[in-house]
């Protein structure tokens, strides 16, 4: 029988770690059927756990179904996940902690919750950076907190694209900016 060399033991030893070590956690994948197509955003649970817990608590009670696109800003973002499509404010659970000290940065296709004034008070809304909004992260707010990044757009920029150039009009209350067709959320839901 041949003797093993260092450096294939070292390499078995390496083998056997990774195969009985923790396999990494895979991000959960949501698929956001809009009424203008489909959106697939990879939420990243590693840097915003207790956002992806909350955004994926809400997939899960099929909140989202059937509220809207409210705020709609090309050259800036769109907003949903608060509203119906009569307008009246969905019921929501607890605010959380903001944890725009993850590192994720406000570009392009990335997903963020919106909130108030108050850091920690985001709830089931979201935006969609259409273009990169450095001044929404941690390091360059105004208020020093900025806005929690915790997922990107990996299929349906395309979608986003037709959402962010629809026609929209000043409709009161929350529906400033507001798609002048609605554009509905009809579903959200993890993928396997």
């Amino acid at each position: 029988m041949k003797r093993l060399t260092p450096a294939l033991t070292l390499a078995l030893v390496v083998a056997t770690f990774s195969v009985k070590g923790e396999t990494p956690v895979k991000n959960p994948t949501v698929v956001m059927k809009t009424s203008m197509g489909s959106i697939t955003i990879e939420l990243d649970a590693a840097k915003a756990p207790e956002t992806v817990k909350n955004f994926l608590a809400y997939v899960n009670a099929k909140h989202y179904d059937g509220t809207v696109f409210h705020r709609v800003i090309d050259g800036f973002m769109i907003q949903g996940g608060g509203f119906a499509v009569d307008k009246q404010q969905k019921s929501v659970k607890a605010p959380i902690k903001n944890e725009s000290s993850n590192g994720l940065q406000n570009k392009v296709g990335t997903l963020a919750m919106a909130r108030t004034g108050d850091p920690n008070s985001a709830t089931a809304q979201f935006f969609i950076n259409v273009k990169d909004n450095g001044f929404l992260d941690k390091a360059q707010s105004q208020d020093g907190y900025g806005y929690c990044v915790f997922g990107k757009v990996t299929d349906g920029m395309d979608v986003v694209n037709k959402i962010k150039s629809t026609p929209t009009s000043n409709q009161g209350g929350a529906f400033v900016n507001a798609p002048v067709t609605p554009v509905v959320i009809e579903s959200a839901r993890v993928q396997p």
